[in-house]
């Protein structure tokens, strides 16, 4: 009896150890946590933010800024606001523009200046400007564009 206990043991079936992965639990649990955010995301709203108010904060005062305007011949010309408030608008040379920017950037040190040229001047022309106001000064250049 005692032989034949240890040939079952050794010569019947052999038990191979399983290599493969049950994965359908996780398949559950996966498509319940998927029901579960569909019904519950439409619930949740979205945050409201309440900003504070100010009860008596005056608007800050924007100087008008210097348009800078190139043409299509290569001319120039300034438009800017002077200190009584009239439009003021004067033809200017690359030499004059340099002095001009130079004198306005000593009185009026944050005051902006705007590049405003036509569509077939070139972009080099519009640059070498935008470099010149730069070293200048100029704090704050921008461009002008149309919206459509």
């Amino acid at each position: 009896m005692a032989g034949s206990r240890s040939s079952s043991m050794r010569g019947g079936r052999s038990r191979r150890a399983m290599s493969d992965i049950n994965v359908v639990p996780y398949i559950d649990v996966m498509l319940v946590l998927l029901v579960i955010f569909m019904v519950t995301a439409p619930l949740v709203a979205p945050s409201i933010v309440n900003l504070p108010t100010v009860g008596g904060a005056a608007p800050q005062q924007q100087t008008p800024p210097v348009i800078v305007n190139i043409r299509a011949d290569g001319k120039m010309s300034v438009k800017y606001k002077d200190d009584s408030g009239a439009q003021q608008q004067e033809d200017m040379t690359k030499a004059g523009l340099n002095g001009f920017i130079a004198d306005r950037a000593q009185s009026h040190p944050d005051q902006p200046v705007v590049i405003a040229a036509e569509k077939t001047v070139k972009y080099e022309a519009v640059m070498n400007v935008m470099s010149e106001l730069k070293a200048q000064g100029v704090k704050r250049v921008g461009l002008l564009v149309k919206s459509q």
